[in-house]
Parts: structure tokens; sequence; C-alpha cells
């Protein structure tokens, strides 16, 4: 069974996480083919967006490392105690790195449940559409791990402030899409039977924009988020945007509004 499904719409590549009878399970396969397909769309340059979704009736449960040696990565092959486990741990850590490193942005569309190393997938994409049955955890707590784990004690307290990330991530409570709105972890809520166009609306709207445009601005944000001071951040703004007037696309936006049009934009 293919694990990760794709189809391209425009601009747009939605991901489609496909293993349902696991509620969408982090296993190794469903990691290495979700890594792959990444690194496929990362370098074309037709896809501008890309969504990640998921069959059945959950977005991921989180990591599900059981199985044989046969279904283990070829680097956790072979290993010892420890070093299965850190090589396992490397692998799905590899995969929220790879997410938030694409060059496209990247939408979760979450409905069901995003628990665990699911609400880390969600939390490592740029933005996130929930449909109103979504509901999330940082679970790792109540199995006896830490919650901080492949990226959430990063993303959380980036999203909701420290004080609240701390309450979810010790009590491993699960929180709704409502309240999951109010602490924007999600952009918007919609009814389930519309969070695949309401996802691509989003996207579509991204990718109205300049290839340039998009692939700077999101390196910028994420890069000036860990900014020292105000000075280094506007310092890397300062170059982009002495960059962005060697694209000819700002000439380009206002040929275009004085003649009542859409901008064609020159490619990066």
């Amino acid at each position: 069974m293919t694990l990760v499904l794709r189809e391209d719409r425009g601009p747009v590549a939605v991901l489609t996480l496909n293993d349902p009878d696991t509620y969408n399970s982090l296993t190794a396969p469903m990691i290495g083919e979700l890594k792959s397909a990444l690194a496929d769309v990362r370098d074309e340059r037709a896809i501008r967006v890309v969504i990640l979704a998921a069959n059945g009736k959950g977005f991921c449960s989180g990591a599900n490392l059981g199985g044989g040696e046969s279904t283990l990565p070829p680097v956790a092959q072979d290993r010892g105690p420890v070093g299965l486990v850190q090589m396992m741990q490397e692998h799905i850590a590899e995969l929220m790195l790879q997410l938030r490193e694409l060059r496209q942005p990247v939408i979760a569309a979450v409905h069901g449940g995003a628990v665990g190393g699911g609400l880390a997938l969600a939390l490592a994409c740029d933005l996130r559409v929930a449909s109103d049955d979504a509901f999330f955890a940082s679970q790792f707590i109540r199995v006896g791990m830490s919650s901080c784990d492949v990226g959430t004690s990063y993303t959380l307290p980036r999203i909701v402030g420290p004080t609240i990330a701390a309450e979810l991530m010790l009590t491993g409570r699960r929180f709704l899409a409502d309240e999951a709105r109010e602490l924007r972890v999600v952009n918007r809520v919609v009814a389930r039977d519309d969070l695949l166009a309401s996802a691509e609306e989003l996207a579509l709207q991204i990718a109205a924009n300049s290839e340039f445009g998009v692939y700077m601005t999101k390196i910028g944000m994420w890069a000036n988020l860990d900014a020292g001071s105000f000075r280094q951040a506007m310092e890397l703004e300062n170059r982009t945007q002495v960059l962005a007037t060697f694209t000819g696309n700002m000439t380009e936006a206002g040929k275009a509004f004085r003649e009542k049009r859409e901008p064609q934009w020159k490619p990066m």
C-alpha cells in the first residue's frame, strides 16, 4: 500500500497520509515515504505550496515505531538497543526539520486527532487549517515520556506562548478545534467537508504572489523568529529587500496596478 498519496492541483501539491487503519501513525515506512515525497517536491518549481492532509478518521495518531527489523530504515538496522532508538528518533526528527525547511510553504489540513507526533507534525508546518471535529494533544507525557519531543518544545511555545504551552505539555490534555483557534494553533476552523477546499483556497492565495517573495518570506520569518535582536532581524530584512529590487517584480506590480490587471511575476 502506498502510504503517502500525491495529487497536484495546479501550483499546489496535496500530500495525503494514507494508513487509515492505524490513524496514519508515524511508522518507519510512513516517515520514509513522506520524507521521500517532500524531497521530490522540494525542487519542483511549478509547485508553489504543499498541503499535508490525511485519509481516514484522523490526521495522525503519532509515532508507532513497532514492527520487525525489515520495516526499519537502513540506518537503524543491525543496531544495539541504544543505537536503534537513537536512529529511529533521528528518522522522525529529520521529517520535522524537512517540513520546516521545505522551500514551499506547507499547510496542514487537520481533521480528527493530531496527537503526540501528529501534533508535532502539524506544528512543523507553516500554517494549519482544522475541521470542526479536530482535536490536538501533546500525549507524549501521558505514556511516561517527556512532552519535549520531535520539535514540540520549540514550536508550541512560539505559537501559544510559554505559559499555555507548559499547561498543554505538562498535562497532555486534549484541546479541540475552537480552542486551538483561540490559542492561534490553527489559522481557521471549517466544516469537515470544507477542509481541503479551505486549505487549497489559502494555498492559492499564497501561490498568487511571486516566487521570490514567498520563498524569502518563509526563510526570513522563521530565521528572524530566532533573531538575537531587532537590529539583527532588520539586517536580514534589508538584504532581502535589496535582492528583491533586482527581480523587477516591484516595477511589474506597479505597472499591473496602473493597467488594472494581475501581475505577471518574473521567475526567481
